[in-house]
């Protein structure tokens, strides 16, 4: 099965939607001064800091040890819109995102960050680049779980610091929750039988899957939609919208539907992005 046909989202989960219209409105505060100075910061110096976790394929990963995926091409982009002369890829991952903004060690979070309310209170966020997926995935020959409720008493792997994550303790009572610092190495405890099933997005997973020829398969439908953006310091109203208008230009002229293309098996990301409120 292809990339695009397993995308079938059921809906925005009301919390994330209730965050994701904030972040559709600019703030009026002018914010602490050095967010508030953070474009003018970055054109000066020529160079944005951007943290991924480069560990998340086809998002956001290593090939030949630079970076590549959907999220590096987006940053690539946008940096050309916003007059910036190069990006500059830091090494994170999805715990340490928001304090690495909030301190400084990087500009802005492009990396599949879903926005959530209780994110939006301690960073502040871009318009939606990228809708995605929670699924459930198990070995091959599974044909035992189907559902979050096969799921009590099993062995389930997340990753660390993600909605996921998150997912898993709120929805999954009962399960054997095990944490890894990434996806592949989820779907590799599921394909050796160290883990009963593992929480992933779907795109990923079928990503992963198919390039480390692993015995795993999704199963079931979405458990969750997740509205994705860029994270930057709280306050940086400039920056917030000349990321804004840059990514509505991006959408609006079919770069964004190109990069989407490249890299989710042929899915157009702009007419998922239209379905969103506001879209």
């Amino acid at each position: 099965m292809s990339i695009r046909g397993l995308f079938r989202p059921r809906g925005i989960h009301l919390a994330v939607t209730a965050a994701l219209m904030g972040t559709l409105v600019t703030g009026c505060g002018s914010g602490q001064a050095d967010s508030a100075d953070l474009l003018e910061r970055v054109k000066a110096a020529g160079v944005l800091r951007v943290a991924q976790t480069q560990a998340n394929p086809p998002w956001n990963f290593l090939d030949g040890g630079k970076p590549a995926g959907y999220d590096v091409d987006v940053t690539n982009e946008l940096i050309k819109r916003l007059g910036i002369a190069k990006a500059e890829f830091v090494a994170s991952n999805f715990q340490s995102f928001i304090a690495g903004v909030q301190a400084g060690r990087f500009d802005a979070v492009i990396a599949g960050q879903t926005i959530t309310a209780e994110r939006a209170k301690q960073v502040d966020f871009s318009r939606p680049y990228q809708v995605n997926g929670i699924s459930i995935f198990v070995a091959s020959a599974n044909m035992t779980i189907t559902g979050v409720s096969d799921l009590k008493g099993k062995k389930v792997a997340v990753t660390a610091g993600t909605t996921q994550a998150a997912f898993a303790k709120k929805s999954i009572p009962g399960a054997d929750l095990k944490t890894y610092e990434n996806a592949t190495l989820g779907l590799t405890e599921v394909a050796g039988g160290r883990a009963d099933a593992v929480l992933v997005s779907r795109f990923q997973g079928a990503f992963l899957a198919e390039k480390n020829d692993l015995p795993v398969k999704p199963t079931g439908e979405l458990l969750e939609s997740e509205v994705n953006g860029i994270s930057f310091a709280k306050g940086a109203t400039s920056f917030k919208q000349a990321v804004d208008k840059a990514l509505a230009d991006m959408i609006a002229d079919g770069s964004l539907a190109a990069i989407s293309r490249k890299w989710l098996g042929g899915l157009d990301m702009t007419k998922e992005l239209a379905k969103l409120p506001n879209g």
